[in-house]
């Protein structure tokens, strides 16, 4: 079942209030911190509406307890940073390493397709399609899917980066953003990810040479770099 952070304007009623809107595609729950959230934070602080899909609650990081109480916990953590982040929050529960096969049994495509549907966002962030994860892959193929099937879509496509060099390799025209307001909300909201500590000790020293690579680009002290494909 999926789970929305508490919002006043829940993501149905978007379209209502004229806010524009983004979605941001994470395949799981720390994703969407790692490799947006300061220009998610950013956004948020601009008025905008963003809203982070979560495809799958992680449960294969912790194999020695049960599923729902891995669920409960990482869903907590998310919502936790999402809260921090000014965002909101959809959980569409994939199985890890199972993503193509698990949506076309829940329906995750005609969701997601739907979602963009009714709130016509400006931008989708997605995982870029060169991050070795097979996860990450997966929610790009996913992404892509869905926004192919809509033909008179005119959102703005990004990709961005995790666990992959993408920026030494994609050609594609680059997006940079500011965060350097937003960076020490961004870690903020990573350590929020309690139950991921050892998963994240590395993203932590590469967001760090990110960020200051990709402001350096920008003549900023901190930046986020993407990727627009389409």
């Amino acid at each position: 079942m999926p789970v929305k952070t508490p919002s006043k304007t829940p993501p149905s009623q978007n379209k209502t209030n004229h806010k524009e809107t983004i979605l941001v595609c994470s395949a799981h729950s720390d994703d969407f911190v790692i490799g947006a959230g300061g220009t998610i934070a950013n956004y948020t602080k601009d008025g905008k509406s963003v809203i982070a899909i979560i495809f799958s609650y992680g449960e294969n990081s912790h194999p020695w307890l049960k599923e729902e109480i891995v669920q409960k916990m990482r869903s907590k953590e998310t919502l936790e940073a999402s809260k921090l982040l000014n965002c909101q929050t959809i959980f569409y529960d994939l199985k890890e390493l199972n993503f193509i096969e698990d949506a076309k049994t829940k329906k995750v495509n005609e969701k997601l397709i739907q979602l963009i549907k009714t709130e016509k966002p400006t931008k989708i962030f997605t995982h870029s399609n060169e991050d070795p994860h097979p996860d990450h892959k997966a929610v790009h193929q996913l992404t892509l899917n869905a926004v192919n099937k809509l033909p008179s879509n005119h959102s703005e496509v990004y990709i961005y980066s995790v666990w992959n060099p993408v920026s030494f390799k994609t050609l594609y025209p680059a997006l940079f953003s500011d965060i350097t307001t937003t960076f020490k909300l961004k870690l903020e909201s990573l350590k929020t990810f309690r139950s991921q500590k050892i998963h994240v000790a590395y993203p932590f020293v590469l967001l760090l040479f990110r960020a200051i690579h990709d402001g350096i680009k920008i003549h900023k002290r901190f930046g986020e770099k993407f990727f627009r494909i389409k």
